[in-house]
């Protein structure tokens, strides 16, 4: 009787999350905060690594699938290790590979700008709308930010 209720529980688990509508019109803004709950640089260059978190946070923002965020986690590696901080990289890369999983409901999680439980998923066609208008407001604040765009790669190399 007890494995029954169980299976009855899971299944409705199931089926409310593969019940869930399409998230196109429920993008949140995006925000930035740099590099979430750790330093921006060192105590002589309080932000020598911002750009790259404030950058890292738009990926981020996005989400998409695992091996877009295992890209973006290593881009973020690789912009602070080329500012002169490698074993600094090395610990923020293992932080994001942890911390920012979509399954946690933390403020910094992968697809942060979706509804909760999005995991790991492609942008829709519908959504790719959505995003190209949110990315206008983005914009400002990555100019408000002085991110250089190109300064970081796309982690593949």
């Amino acid at each position: 009787m007890k494995k029954l209720l169980q299976w009855r529980i899971l299944m409705l688990v199931v089926m409310f999350i593969c019940s869930q509508p399409t998230f196109a019109d429920e993008l949140k803004d995006f925000t930035s905060d740099g590099c979430s709950s750790f330093p921006d640089g060192t105590f002589q260059q309080k932000r020598l690594w911002r750009e790259c978190c404030v950058i890292h946070d738009l990926a981020y923002w996005l989400g998409g699938t695992a091996e877009q965020r295992k890209n973006v986690d290593r881009a973020l590696e690789l912009c602070v290790a080329q500012v002169g901080e490698p074993s600094i990289a090395k610990l923020m890369l293992a932080g994001v590979r942890v911390g920012g999983t979509p399954w946690l409901p933390m403020r910094f999680r992968w697809g942060y700008g979706w509804p909760y439980l999005r995991g790991y998923k492609t942008i829709s066609e519908d959504e790719k709308e959505v995003v190209f208008k949110k990315l206008k407001a983005a914009e400002k604040i990555v100019i408000k930010e002085n991110v250089q765009l190109d300064k970081i790669g796309d982690g593949q190399d």
